[in-house]
């Protein structure tokens, strides 16, 4: 199909890629992402007077993945990060190779770019009960106004990135006195389910549903961490709210990184020594797969003894 536009380009591959995520080949983060990036993409190309898909070339393509662009206040970024041009380019790609597929060109005007070198990955870390300890203090910053503690307490209760961003305040149920719950509906990759919480995550948590909901007749649910309005913006937010907590505590610096996974380390390891069961970790964090629980806990064994699958 010589001469289609970027725009019908677009729309048939926006639909290839839902379908993908609705069949789980795809995450709807990543639908999301690449689709905003094709949508901006159209408008670059449009401003340089270009509108069809085969006329896209290398330079052009290379001129809008290192484009300025804004931060997540809306400042303007005239030279994007590393992380953000890999992010465009792997759009971009992930673009020409379904257009291909589909029929609609045979260009291919990134397969010549040289690729974005990464920064050397600085080392990870295991959490210890201290520095969980040392995470909420300095997450109660500003509470319940503020709402880092409640993001780390959904994180203690084993809820991923996704569920977070996703969670509102009609998701929390007290059982009794001592006792609280969070109800997930899951993510792309993860079920739904429902994750018990500690005292310390129970008190932060409904502290921050009452400020939510404060002075308002309004009964409908607010979301408890962020009010981005897409799915890839959330999950976003959660991750560079984590890292405001990261840095606060000290555990964050130039040569350690810290990040949400890790505090899922920490609790897929708290979950199975207290219970000594992978499929309890899995049950918890919302895994199919009892492989990844152990991955998660630290544990090496046999997929034989218990199977990779939880039922």
């Amino acid at each position: 199909m010589a001469g289609t536009t970027i725009k019908d380009a677009l729309l048939c591959v926006a639909r290839v890629w839902q379908q993908r995520a609705a069949a789980g080949e795809l995450s709807l983060e990543t639908v999301t992402l690449y689709t905003q990036i094709a949508e901006r993409l159209l408008r670059f190309a449009a401003a340089q007077g270009v509108t069809r898909l085969d006329d896209i070339t290398a330079d052009l393509a290379a001129y809008f993945i290192q484009a300025p662009g804004h931060d997540r206040h809306q400042g303007i970024v005239l030279n994007p990060a590393a992380g953000t041009r890999r992010q465009r380019r792997s759009a971009l790609e992930a673009l020409f190779a379904e257009a291909r597929a589909l029929g609609l060109t045979s260009a291919a005007p990134l397969v010549d770019l040289p690729p974005i070198p990464r920064s050397p990955r600085k080392k990870g870390t295991e959490l210890s009960d201290a520095d969980a300890q040392l995470l909420r203090f300095h997450s109660e910053r500003g509470m319940p106004a503020t709402r880092h503690a409640a993001l780390l307490a959904l994180l203690l209760a084993g809820l991923h990135s996704a569920e977070i961003a996703a969670a509102t305040t009609d998701q929390l149920n007290v059982l009794d006195h001592y006792e609280a719950e969070v109800w997930t509906d899951g993510a792309t990759r993860t079920r739904g389910r429902c994750c018990p919480l500690d005292e310390w995550s129970a008190r932060v948590l409904w502290l921050r549903r009452a400020h939510l909901l404060r002075g308002t007749d309004d009964a409908s649910p607010r979301r408890l961490v962020t009010a981005a309005s897409s799915a890839y913006r959330s999950q976003a937010s959660v991750c560079s709210g984590f890292g405001d907590i990261a840095r606060r505590s000290g555990l964050a610096t130039r040569e350690r990184r810290v990040e949400p996974k890790d505090v899922t380390r920490y609790v897929a390891r708290k979950i199975f020594s207290e219970t000594g069961q992978l499929s309890e970790v899995a049950r918890r964090l919302g895994l199919s797969s009892l492989d990844a629980a152990a991955a998660l806990a630290g544990h090496r064994w046999n997929a034989g003894d218990e199977g990779g699958e939880v039922a």
